[in-house]
């Protein structure tokens, strides 16, 4: 958390402890512009659920939106332009196939191991009615 705090300027309420694998539906830090425009550093779970959604269920598809869609995309056009975050990391897996078939993950983050951001975006859902 403080490794947060002094790389981003943020100031940190809550003990967030080291993760080091954060799957979808999970949890996540995010930071976000707050009151006054001042960042924040708030929690978000780690799906996508369009405020046109009637079920919260259909955030479990959403959890990666493509740079060339997503502007287009009805699922993320209005977080896109109106509720983007960034995503706070050092370092995540990417999975590749190995010539047998299985996947192996490999680690990516800067060389100097400090932290970096990702793009995000966020939503606010309430059930209809």
């Amino acid at each position: 958390a403080y490794k947060l705090a002094e790389a981003f300027g943020v100031e940190v309420r809550a003990n967030l402890p080291a993760r080091y694998n954060i799957a979808p539906s999970q949890d996540v830090a995010a930071l976000r512009a707050g009151a006054n425009n001042e960042r924040e550093l708030i929690m978000l779970r780690w799906v996508l659920v369009p405020g046109w959604a009637k079920d919260p269920a259909m955030g479990n598809r959403m959890i990666n939106a493509r740079a060339e869609t997503v502007a287009e995309k009805p699922a993320f056009r209005t977080a896109f332009r109106q509720r983007r975050c960034l995503i706070p990391a050092d370092g995540f897996f990417e999975w590749q196939k190995t010539p047998d078939g299985s996947k192996q993950p490999y680690l990516i983050g800067r060389p100097d191991g400090e932290p970096f951001t990702m793009a995000g975006l966020w939503e606010h859902w309430q059930p209809p009615g």
